[in-house]
């Protein structure tokens, strides 16, 4: 399902990031950057919260905005019940629409927002999408204490907060469309294999929105997945060729864009919530206000795992949800 929009635009952004990232190649674009994982508090949760709390009061600043000048607040996180948004919003105080769809919320929260904007139900939103190295791998995989090692083509979870600020404001940036992904489960039940788990799903929705559009691949300037690292970006680009016969052009994913691969121990790339907003809310929207970008899909892609449903062997599906942005003259 894909929805059309007329009248919804990116106003502003904000970045707050941990200490890899503040490392990594886009380093000077992030509004904020931590040296370490605690962020002075006293656990890696409430320092998730934390993220989410100054990502959204640098954006308000960006934005001359005051919270009570919000309409609503739409975003997640992968810790059980999105506990680090509603701590975050809490503090926040702007009516929370709080939402879970893995990797792939980033997107989602964009299109509900959009949505919204385009229906003249709000006139303007803020969206959140955040992750955390260590409380991700806590509670999905090993405990990070107990330092196992983990498969070679494994990613490494991202650790920021990506935040913007959409509106019925006409700016630089255009929300143009937006296609609402399916859930796929193709069978694999490895939690280190995320690249092949969320790869099919990422060939579903970029070829539904190229149907639904009615557009070729060549349309996009530049299409960017979320996080499927190394060999989830390789098995995209087969998948689609032998599935669809759509050979992908312009394309990259955010995970092998996000830490520089060739000093930073971060496994097959990058992973995590914020991994395609970190990269499409500095590198990609810079490059869209220059001119030098003018038409982009964003591919957010999720990996719908549990940890009970992981211990019991089960399959892990997953969906991703696609935007399409576009340069205004």
């Amino acid at each position: 399902m894909t929805f059309k929009y007329n009248n919804v635009y990116i106003n502003e952004t904000s970045t707050v990031v941990g200490p890899y990232e503040a490392k990594g190649p886009f380093s000077k674009l992030y509004d904020k950057c931590y040296k370490d994982f605690y962020f002075n508090e006293k656990t890696w949760e409430q320092a998730e919260t934390k993220l989410i709390q100054e990502s959204v009061e640098i954006l308000l600043k960006k934005s001359n905005r005051k919270n009570s000048k919000i309409d609503v607040h739409i975003g997640g996180d992968l810790l059980n019940q999105i506990v680090a948004t509603n701590y975050a919003s809490a503090i926040i105080g702007i009516p929370l629409i709080g939402i879970y769809s893995a990797c792939a919320t980033s997107n989602l929260s964009l299109l509900l927002a959009s949505n919204m904007i385009e229906a003249n139900q709000i006139q303007n939103a803020i969206v959140t999408a955040s992750s955390h190295n260590n409380s991700a791998e806590k509670q999905y995989r090993n405990p990070v204490e107990y330092g196992g090692p983990k498969k070679e083509y494994s990613t490494f979870t991202t650790t920021g907060c990506a935040a913007c600020y959409l509106s019925n404001e006409e700016s630089k940036i255009k929300v143009e469309s937006a296609t609402l992904g399916t859930v796929v489960d193709m069978g694999i039940t490895d939690v280190f294999n995320m690249g092949a788990v969320m790869a099919p799903a990422a060939a579903k929705v970029i070829n539904d929105h190229l149907k639904d559009t009615g557009r070729k691949i060549e349309y996009y300037d530049l299409i960017l997945t979320g996080d499927l690292g190394v060999v989830g970006k390789m098995i995209l680009k087969d998948y689609m060729k032998q599935e669809y016969n759509i050979t992908l052009k312009n394309y990259d994913d955010s995970a092998c864009m996000i830490f520089d691969m060739d000093t930073q121990p971060v496994y097959m790339g990058g992973s995590g919530v914020s991994c395609l907003p970190l990269v499409a809310y500095t590198h990609v929207l810079n490059k869209m206000k220059k001119g030098e970008l003018k038409k982009v899909l964003l591919v957010a892609t999720g990996a719908l795992m549990n940890p009970t449903m992981c211990n019991q062997h089960l399959s892990i599906p997953s969906i991703a949800h696609a935007i399409s942005l576009e340069a205004v003259k």
